[in-house]
């Protein structure tokens, strides 16, 4: 499953950069388009990082936090999406994966937790 997370956060990673960079050149999209790069690729980064962690607690947290980040970004595509800043199943598509991204984060925080407990 951790590989799977790696390389399916890698990938969203690349979706939101590809978005950004093709959105409308205006003050909305300027400002909401550097908020989901921000929490879009921070999801990615904080899973590289926890692979990593110097402890399982480290390791739940980092994979905490990247939840939490993928919460957000599916707000900011959700504010693209529903302003009407683009047209087309893009946005769709990585408000969904941005859906199942955090339903594998947290099952990972939720069974790391269990173990830590334990």
């Amino acid at each position: 499953m951790r590989n799977e997370i790696v390389d399916r956060s890698y990938q969203f990673s690349l979706r939101v950069i590809r978005l950004v960079g093709s959105l409308p050149k205006n003050e909305v999209c300027k400002v909401i388009g550097r908020q989901l790069l921000r929490s879009g690729t921070s999801i990615g980064a904080n899973v590289e990082e926890a692979q990593s962690g110097y402890s399982k607690n480290d390791f739940t947290n980092k994979m905490n936090i990247a939840q939490k980040e993928a919460r957000e970004s599916k707000y900011w595509l959700r504010l693209i999406r529903d302003s009407k800043q683009v047209d087309g199943q893009s946005i769709e598509d990585l408000i969904n994966e941005s859906d199942a991204i955090t339903k594998i984060l947290f099952s990972i925080v939720k069974t790391s937790r269990k173990t830590t407990n334990n």
